[in-house]
């Protein structure tokens, strides 16, 4: 049974940095995509960035130049490094893994509970 779990949200001011992490365990990241999604209140859940097996990535506009996904294959382990932070950002985070090594189109087939950002002053 897979599971992943996220850590390593809290509160942050604008302007500042918050670094995700999403640990897998009953499955492999080897040869799967991973990604990073985002609901935000009142919105539906959005794709943050995507990264596959051999480190290609995919972001979202919102989020270009000022996050950055990462991967770990050997630890099963994912990270979203987050930098100048904006109160728009404020969401739950969830981690993903697909079956599938896309760097486009991902497609999600396991999710993990979610951290909360919060981006406020």
């Amino acid at each position: 049974q897979v599971q992943l779990v996220e850590s390593g949200g809290g509160l942050v001011q604008p302007g500042g940095s918050l670094r995700l992490s999403c640990a897998a365990s009953g499955s492999t990241f080897r040869d799967r995509a991973t990604a990073w999604y985002r609901r935000a209140p009142g919105k539906q859940r959005e794709l943050v960035a995507s990264i596959t097996s051999g480190s290609e990535t995919n972001y979202a506009d919102s989020v270009l130049g000022r996050f950055t996904i990462a991967r770990d294959n050997a630890k099963n382990t994912m990270y979203l490094q987050m930098n100048s932070l904006k109160p728009e950002d404020t969401a739950v985070y969830y981690c993903s893994l697909s079956r599938y090594n896309r760097q486009y189109q991902f497609l999600p087939h396991y999710w993990g509970q979610g951290t909360q950002v919060t981006v406020s002053a």
